[in-house]
């Protein structure tokens, strides 16, 4: 049985993206943050994305490891990321690419049916995808990379779960800029 993993960025209070879809609060990662997301995204062996996520991360990294200036941790996660399987979720879109299969049916019922497969990690991203799933009681573990910043409103990470959901604390780290990793297990 695959584990189901939901890791982004978020702000101190507990936004994705600001209102707009804004996430130019984050700035760019510290060297050392960014170190931090490749390894995470090696250790896994499918991606699940929402749409918003999707078009934001396939606007940029398909070639990443071309734009001017990439440093070698920047085009290793390009080329990772093109390499690594990934399902996108929607139902107003048409057409995906770049090792991607597009899935316009029930999300959970696919969710589900993956994490009932052999294989390694996967991970899921995108605050109404992962909200679903965390509401049919799928995600294992949650990653939250705090950063110092407040911005009053926006894209949850959390949204509305059905009831409460305990966890355990795994691990914590602080990167430069300030941005804090937590992880933790959700408690069965």
């Amino acid at each position: 049985m695959r584990k189901l993993i939901f890791g982004m960025n978020l702000t101190v209070d507990g936004y994705i993206a600001a209102t707009g879809d804004d996430i130019g609060w984050s700035g760019p990662p510290s060297d050392e943050l960014f170190q931090w997301w490749l390894d995470w995204e090696l250790a896994n062996e499918l991606s699940l994305y929402g749409r918003k996520l999707w078009e934001a991360m396939s606007s940029y990294w398909p070639t990443g490891d071309r734009q001017p200036g990439a440093t070698p941790a920047q085009i290793a996660f390009a080329r990772n990321w093109r390499d690594t399987p990934k399902v996108v979720f929607s139902s107003t879109i048409d057409k995906v690419d770049w090792n991607t299969r597009l899935v316009t049916g029930d999300a959970v019922a696919e969710i589900t049916r993956l994490k009932a497969e052999d294989g390694g990690p996967m991970t899921i991203g995108g605050a109404t995808l992962a909200g679903a799933a965390m509401r049919a009681g799928l995600i294992d573990e949650y990653v939250l990379v705090t950063h110092p910043v407040v911005v009053g409103g926006g894209t949850p990470f959390f949204t509305a779960p059905p009831s409460w959901v305990n966890l355990n604390l795994v691990a914590t780290r602080t990167f430069p800029g300030g941005a804090v990793l937590t992880r933790y297990e959700t408690r069965r």
